[in-house]
């Protein structure tokens, strides 16, 4: 597992910076700008208590700087110079300061360090140059005269952009990959075990080395007809009485970057019977398209064909098993039988966000493609391109609501209710990698990389 120690992250992180400073050289004249000024973020408070939320890193901070842990910080961007980091390390009994700048990354930048907000604040103010554009939520207010907060034209263009992961993007990712595929096996355990989801998901942050608060999402541990819920957010405390499947999807984060991994699993001892043969087939079914699926992430394709091919090899597969009947594949899609089952969308970017940004925008001008008609929850519609991270995430669901809808559509006539129901307490299947789009040849698979190096 990568730390900040790894002999290749000084030399990638310069490359990274200096790609960086060149688009902004490039990009701040044009929309006339001398400066950007980046906000870390700060701590927000539960209404009338004095209780924080877990802080939340600004994504554009984090693309320059490894800190995602460090609210009050501001980043100055002038073509020319080296960026300037104001660095606030307060002087606190209350809380343990930041600890000195350090790391890989110090010697690529300026960094002042300042003891309180209000003196970065100040620092900010005697820094910027007068045409200057701040990155940040409301509250990320720069004294001393008017700034343009948040201009269209410039987050356009970086928005874009940050779908173009550099090499040490790539590493970062690769060991948020690793970390959370210990997590992955070590939730597989427990799940065995007989434990319960509470108990999964602990074992999970042990062995992911990570607190509630480090993780890129919350955890989804759906056992049994939980599955079902594609974001299911409980946390049981007690074990089925008879257990059937485990639904896990769990990411982890290296530096603010994330992975984002969903695996399936039949318990070894749920119940014998056609229903356990049908889910297990199902599950070997879907094991195989999803790989199908991850060797189409190649430069020039559209995602949004990725997508659609999904339902076609969904629909194939029901078919296959038996629980659709009497129309073709095809036709299956063409009319909706597929929806109910598999009612998301195939993945989306990924990086410094779980879901990353500018899925939908396909230049740096903010121009949109919209999702192909019927399919609202696709959340990337750009072609591929080399240095694109995306998920690609087929899933096969059992849901009340949807089966319910089905059931008084014309369709139902296409469906084995029978078997339908059985699978039910099965909830569903979702299989989940994180892929990156080379240049030339196959994609790279984060995720499976990550698990045949701890099975090696």
């Amino acid at each position: 597992m990568m730390n900040a120690h790894h002999p290749d992250l000084p030399a990638l992180y310069r490359t990274h910076l200096d790609q960086l400073q060149a688009r902004c050289a490039e990009l701040l004249p044009l929309h006339g700008f001398d400066g950007l000024a980046i906000a870390s973020g700060v701590e927000k408070f539960a209404f009338l208590d004095d209780k924080a939320y877990p802080f939340q890193a600004n994504p554009h901070f984090l693309h320059w700087v490894p800190l995602p842990q460090h609210p009050g910080c501001w980043l100055l961007i002038r073509p020319g110079r080296p960026p300037l980091l104001i660095y606030p390390q307060a002087e606190d009994y209350w809380h343990a300061p930041p600890a000195p700048p350090s790391g890989y990354w110090v010697e690529a930048l300026e960094i002042q360090v300042v003891r309180s907000l209000e003196a970065a604040a100040a620092a900010l103010q005697a820094a910027a140059p007068a045409r200057l554009a701040v990155i940040g939520e409301a509250d990320a207010a720069v004294p001393g005269g008017p700034v343009a907060h948040n201009p269209e034209g410039v987050l356009a263009a970086l928005h874009h952009a940050r779908a173009y992961k550099t090499d040490y993007e790539l590493q970062l990712m690769r060991a948020a990959s690793r970390r959370a595929a210990v997590g992955h096996l070590a939730a597989r355990a427990a799940f065995e075990a007989g434990g319960a989801e509470f108990d999964i998901h602990l074992a999970y942050l042990a062995a992911s080395g990570q607190s509630e608060r480090e993780l890129p999402y919350g955890n989804i541990v759906g056992l049994g007809a939980h599955g079902a819920v594609l974001h299911w957010q409980f946390q049981d405390r007690l074990a089925p009485a008879q257990p059937t499947t485990l639904l896990i999807d769990a990411g982890a984060q290296c530096a603010g970057y994330a992975s984002d991994i969903t695996r399936t699993w039949l318990h070894p001892h749920a119940p014998q019977g056609s229903a356990r043969d049908d889910f297990a087939a199902l599950l070997a079914g879907m094991e195989q398209l999803e790989l199908a699926l991850v060797d189409q992430v190649r430069a020039g394709t559209d995602y949004a064909a990725i997508h659609l091919d999904a339902h076609q090899r969904i629909a194939t597969l029901l078919l296959d098993v038996g629980l659709l009947q009497g129309l073709s594949a095809e036709a299956a899609v063409t009319q909706g039988a597929t929806r109910p089952f598999f009612p998301h969308g195939i993945g989306h970017l990924l990086g410094l966000q779980v879901h990353d940004i500018a899925g939908l925008q396909i230049d740096a001008a903010g121009t949109r493609r919209e999702r192909p008609a019927g399919h609202p929850y696709l959340r990337l519609t750009r072609p591929l391109a080399p240095g694109m991270v995306v998920t690609i995430e087929p899933g096969l669901y059992f849901i009340p609501l949807l089966l319910r809808e089905l059931q008084a559509s014309p369709l139902t006539a296409h469906v084995n209710w029978a078997r339908v129901e059985a699978l039910k307490p099965f909830g569903g299947i979702r299989i989940e990698d994180d892929v990156v789009c080379r240049a030339e040849g196959a994609p790279e698979n984060l995720t499976r990389d990550a698990f045949r190096a701890l099975s090696g």
